[in-house]
């Protein structure tokens, strides 16, 4: 097939990307925006994107011993927050943008029971780090940053203070069309003050008629998860939808931990027992309708929006497996109201515009009232007073306002501005509920953010592009702080923060299929709230903490080509460099009573070096691999013990502890198409993760050293029979296929070998 790419206004669309999806059959337009493709005879999905414009999805039938004409015209659609991705073998690069920004496909995902933080574990650099089961704590490492250094949003909108039951390991993989991964700088668009990075989770927007896509998924540890997506839009315009989800577990699977003896007291840890977790039960369910109207003259979108998420949540351990608990638990609920509004051309052609605004009341209540201690074979003795951990019934009551405003303006088709603003209000009461008298925290934890950004992008042709860039970041934060040694006299003290950071990103095609991306900034990460005021439980935060700042830069060579009609091959290296200055840092302490908990502090100088490889083949629409390889020193940069001193600091050029440093991963899919009858399909895919072991605490510490995170390997199997063109889906898993011991964090176990089934229905328009 052959065809041409042209503008509405006849103009040829140059460097191009045509595809036709699921295959690794494409290329690209030349300047006179021709495309050629040849592949066998079958059913496709043609697929155009360019930067700057609408991406076309075009069904099209080839013949055998036929040549078929198709010619394409784009609409013009400048806005970095929706720039066009054609995904190959399920990840690809955002290839116009000048940041380094991967991009994964959720609906290659759609059948499995997968969530929308296990999607990610395919991007180079990306390592997911969980403290358990289902709905246990998670923190997401890019680029040997983790956690809070890296933000989420969903369709540019930020997710700060949604609460743990609507975090990525909740969320089902069906919610997303695609996830998109901004390594290291990040896009003026985003507004955010992220130093590893940005994850934007965006939706299904573009469909029309209606249409039901349901699932429901079982499996080991009494695991179920639901999901339930249904929407229409009309021909006036009108559209609404509703997405509802829930996660249900017992996550009672085996443990190997030395167990207390009551008798004596004593914990004998050369004495490991295979134990099985009793007290860790979790539930969360989430409902989000939104309603509105598109393709208006006053409005391109225009939507109003609801989400009610609960969540529930017995704590089997601390921040260490060493204690269990037996009657501690947390449960919370959200209610988050939510506006949006998009236009493009906005009064002035050209001006593009995207206002999001959203304000989440959230409440968690941390209960630890047993008065029972507990030990792993579940045994329990009465404890002198209640409370496992810290005797507490406390409701923490969270209110956040979020407000998005970006302002795109095209000047000429090379020229472009954007200016993005974020506001954001945080206030936390606390209230003991301990007895029939409420009695709240007589002042309340305040937080106000406010970033503002400037880009002016350069595109003289498809082949190059360079953005400049400047931030300005200013916090308000407010809390009381203990006046007495036996912290019982609080004060009220405020501290506010301002500073500027700037940074640059370009982009050059050497050929039509080698890619090189150059970008710096000069970032800032201002504290957020739980490092500022902890969870209220198991984690302590410090007011005083100060805001991050580093010197990131981000080269990238990537090379994709297709060749003899059927091949595909994709290869990409990465190199990353960190310099960063008061470094937040989760540190673990040991607490009275042989008890442990965290909290945060600022790490005078990190020193980050390190690179990503991935390779990826494609074999017709039969067979793709594909693999990646990340290798991220983290190291200790503070030359001496203390400020004015000469002495060299013992850790000085240590690697940092509790980060892993070194892990890959390898994937390889299989698809049988018309199996059984035309339109079906079976998909057999494999994939594993190797992870290196690492230190809990730093080298240099010696007898210490001894606490490590041990080497891992795991490997997933996952079997899925789609009929009638995905409209019914079965699917079969197995994860952790070789039973391995597993851990993301030190001594806080995954679960061992599990199954599941999963069974999908999909009616309407795609």
């Amino acid at each position: 097939m052959s065809g041409k790419i042209i503008a509405k206004n006849k103009e040829n669309i140059s460097f191009a990307t045509v595809l036709l999806k699921g295959t690794g059959y494409g290329g690209s337009t030349n300047e006179q925006g021709i495309y050629h493709i040849q592949a066998p005879a079958g059913e496709y999905t043609l697929v155009v994107s360019v930067l700057g414009y609408d991406p076309v999805e075009r069904k099209i039938t080839l013949h055998a011993g036929e040549r078929l004409k198709q010619n394409v015209v784009l609409t013009s659609h400048n806005t970095e927050l929706q720039e066009v991705v054609v995904v190959s073998n399920g990840i690809n690069r955002v290839k116009r943008s000048a940041f380094n920004a991967i991009a994964v496909d959720a609906n290659e995902l759609q059948n499995t029971t997968k969530n929308l933080s296990d999607a990610l574990v395919k991007v180079p650099g990306m390592k997911l780090r969980e403290s358990g089961g289902v709905g246990s704590d998670m923190q997401l490492m890019l680029d040997g940053f983790s956690g809070k250094h890296i933000k989420v949003f969903i369709d540019g909108i930020p997710q700060e203070g949604v609460g743990s039951s609507f975090g990525l390991n909740n969320i089902p993989i069906n919610f997303a069309d695609r996830i998109e991964v901004y390594k290291g700088v990040v896009p003026v668009g985003f507004g955010t003050d992220a130093i590893g990075g940005v994850i934007n989770i965006v939706t299904k927007k573009r469909r029309r008629g209606w249409f039901l896509d349901a699932s429901y998924s079982y499996g080991s540890f009494n695991t179920h998860k639901s999901y339930v997506n249904f929407g229409q839009t009309f021909d006036n315009g009108f559209t609404y939808e509703i997405n509802a989800f829930q996660n249900y577990s017992d996550n009672d699977y085996y443990v190997d931990n030395a167990v207390k003896d009551f008798t004596t007291g004593a914990i004998d840890n050369s004495k490991i027992e295979h134990v099985k977790r009793f007290h860790d039960q979790y539930h969360n369910e989430a409902v989000m309708a939104k309603a509105g109207v598109v393709d208006k003259p006053w409005a391109d979108r225009l939507m109003v929006g609801f989400t009610y998420s609960h969540m529930y949540k017995d704590i089997q351990t601390g921040v260490r497996q060493d204690i269990v608990f037996g009657g501690k638990y947390r449960k919370g609920h959200s209610l988050m109201p939510s506006l949006e509004y998009r236009k493009r051309d906005l009064l002035v052609k050209g001006l593009d515009a995207a206002l999001t605004a959203n304000y989440n009341k959230n409440s968690t209540q941390n209960v630890d009232t047993a008065r029972y201690e507990y030990n792993w074979y579940g045994d329990m003795r009465p404890l002198r007073t209640p409370g496992e951990q810290s005797y507490q019934h406390t409701q923490s009551d969270n209110n956040n306002w979020n407000g998005v405003l970006t302002l795109n303006y095209r000047l000429t088709r090379a020229h472009m501005f954007t200016f993005n603003h974020v506001m954001n209000v945080f206030k936390r009461n606390n209230t003991s509920l301990l007895t029939n008298e409420r009695m709240t925290d007589a002042i309340a934890k305040e937080t106000r953010k406010n970033i503002s950004g400037l880009s002016y992008r350069f595109m003289p042709s498809e082949r190059w592009n360079l953005s400049a860039f400047g931030k300005y970041y200013k916090q308000f934060i407010a809390g009381p702080i203990a006046t007495s040694t036996a912290q019982d006299k609080y004060e009220r003290i405020t501290n506010t923060v301002s500073t500027l950071g700037y940074g640059a990103a370009g982009t050059y095609f050497i050929l039509p299929e080698l890619q090189v991306k150059l970008s710096y900034e000069k970032a800032y990460r201002l504290p957020n709230n739980e490092e500022m005021f902890g969870d209220e439980d198991l984690e302590t935060g410090s007011i005083n903490i100060k805001p991050e700042n580093s010197d990131n830069v981000n080269v990238n060579l990537s090379y994709s080509t297709t060749f003899g009609g059927k091949h595909s091959l994709y290869v990409e290296g990465g190199w990353v460099y960190r310099n960063t200055k008061d470094y937040i840092q989760r540190t673990i302490q040991s607490l009275s009573g042989g008890k442990y908990g965290a909290a945060y502090e600022n790490h005078g100088k990190v020193l980050t070096n390190g690179y990503n490889l991935t390779v990826r083949y494609g074999f017709s629409r039969w067979f793709s691999i594909g693999g990646n390889f990340t290798q991220m020193d983290a190291r200790d940069n503070v030359k001496t013990i203390s400020g004015g001193s000469s002495q060299e600091s013992i850790t000085y050029k240590s690697r940092m502890p509790n980060i892993p440093y070194m892990f890959a991963g390898t994937d390889a899919t299989f698809y049988w198409h018309n199996l059984g009858r035309e339109g079906n399909l079976l998909t057999v895919a494999y994939d594993n993760l190797y992870m290196h072991s690492f230190p809990l605490y730093s080298e240099a510490l010696g007898k210490q050293n001894a606490y490590t995170v041990p080497e891992q390997f795991s490997h997933n199997l996952t079997l899925t029979y789609s009929m009638q063109k995905g409209r019914y889906n079965l699917s079969f898993e197995c994860r952790n296929l070789t039973d391995e011991k597993l851990y993301d964090n030190f001594s806080l176990q995954k679960a061992g070998r599990a199954f599941y089934g999963k069974i999908r229905v999909y009616f309407g328009n795609k």
